[in-house]
């Protein structure tokens, strides 16, 4: 059995057996991967604090045919962004984003976009970006690249541009002007479409003043998470522990 590497970020563990734990890790080159990282839970291991969430590492493990589970041989830490978690609130958003990748993306399938943008948003909370506007960067990307956020600037059945507020489709695909709207029960603000756009344009910010207020970030927020929670069927264990 040749002993595979790469590099990857630390989704989440839980305990197995005695001694053991299982890892779930998105590899840059092969996407999510569960393995068994053998007496991992032992005092003084060889993986030290490398398997820790959200950490970003070499690994390297063995692959047998007909197993679903790797066996992690060993683990290089290369950033831990374990200060970053002392925050509860932030802790938590990280378990949301985790979750959200491991729902969101197909075992094995390799996601190079996604897998630097969790990256990047790691990278920015390290230095003290907001917390509150990263959590929705990270919301409108994953939307996007899993092909599932709407077009939020024109009406789905008309298609006239919108230039006020439209009313969201009942299953989450489109947005429709206030003369088309079969129904009006969940309203989409001007803001969610410039929040879009913008983050098309930048990368997730690090410091400094933001482009939209806490007031619209919370109308954005709502907006967004509609939509997770309609593509995923049900509503992500971890939203309720966010702030």
């Amino acid at each position: 059995m040749p002993r595979e590497q790469t590099e990857a970020i630390i989704l989440r563990t839980f305990n197995y057996g005695e001694q053991d734990k299982i890892v779930s890790f998105f590899s840059r080159d092969k996407g999510i991967i569960k393995g068994v990282a053998k007496g991992a839970r032992k005092f003084g291991n060889r993986f030290g604090s490398s398997l820790e969430p959200l950490s970003l590492v070499k690994i390297y493990y063995y692959e047998k045919e007909r197993k679903d589970l790797v066996t992690i041989s060993g683990c290089d830490l290369i950033v831990s962004f374990f200060d970053i978690q002392n925050d509860p609130d932030t802790s938590f958003t990280l378990s949301y984003f985790a979750e959200l990748i491991e729902e969101f993306s197909p075992t094995r399938a390799k996601d190079d976009t996604l897998y630097r943008l969790l990256l990047s948003i790691l990278h920015a909370l390290n230095k003290r970006g907001n917390l509150n506007f990263l959590s929705r960067y990270f919301e409108a990307w994953l939307l996007k690249l899993n092909g599932v956020l709407p077009d939020l600037r024109r009406c789905k059945k008309c298609r006239k541009p919108l230039t006020a507020f439209g009313w969201l489709s009942p299953k989450k695909d489109g947005v429709f002007c206030d003369r088309c709207a079969p129904s009006k029960k969940e309203e989409i603000k001007p803001e969610v479409d410039s929040f879009v756009q913008w983050t098309k344009k930048n990368p997730p910010p690090e410091k400094g003043p933001l482009p939209f207020s806490p007031e619209q970030l919370d109308t954005i927020k709502k907006a967004l998470q509609k939509m997770i929670i309609y593509h995923l069927e049900r509503e992500p264990k971890t939203l309720r522990l966010l702030p």
